[in-house]
């Protein structure tokens, strides 16, 4: 590894090395907006105005997703529980992305002078709905 700041009281070889190995952590940021799923490439725009809003509205979007990824898996850890993964093993670290795609296929039935109904909420989502409280619970009940 070589660095061009040449002061070694300006960053230490193990602070380098430290900051080197965290790049991983914005590289998934990176991974998430470059995602089809995220639709970005379907977007097509040509003023810089409307280019940076864009890239605002992306970037508040990784910020939401890495905060509810990092309080989910906290509260995992923290209450000692376990999520199960795409395979269907448990784990504590479940990604945001699979999270969300947990979630797709949950559905509110609103009927006029009727209770709304949540339909398809199994164990799995209302575990998650615990870990995160109060507020993500409302509107699911």
């Amino acid at each position: 590894m070589a660095t061009n700041d040449l002061e070694t009281t300006t960053l230490s070889n193990e602070a380098l090395l430290s900051t080197y190995k965290d790049q991983s952590h914005v590289e998934k940021g990176f991974k998430f907006l470059k995602d089809p799923m995220f639709l970005a490439s379907a977007v097509y725009l040509k003023k810089p105005e409307r280019i940076m809003a864009l890239l605002m509205v992306m970037t508040l979007c990784l910020l939401v997703y890495a905060a509810l990824e990092y309080r989910i898996r906290h509260e995992l850890n923290t209450q000692d529980k376990t999520f199960p993964n795409q395979q269907g093993k448990d784990i504590q670290q479940p990604t945001a992305r699979w999270i969300f795609q947990v979630f797709v296929g949950i559905h509110v039935l609103c009927i006029q002078h009727a209770e709304k109904m949540i339909l398809n909420l199994n164990e799995h989502h209302q575990l998650i709905l615990d870990l995160l409280g109060e507020r993500y619970q409302f509107f699911y009940s």
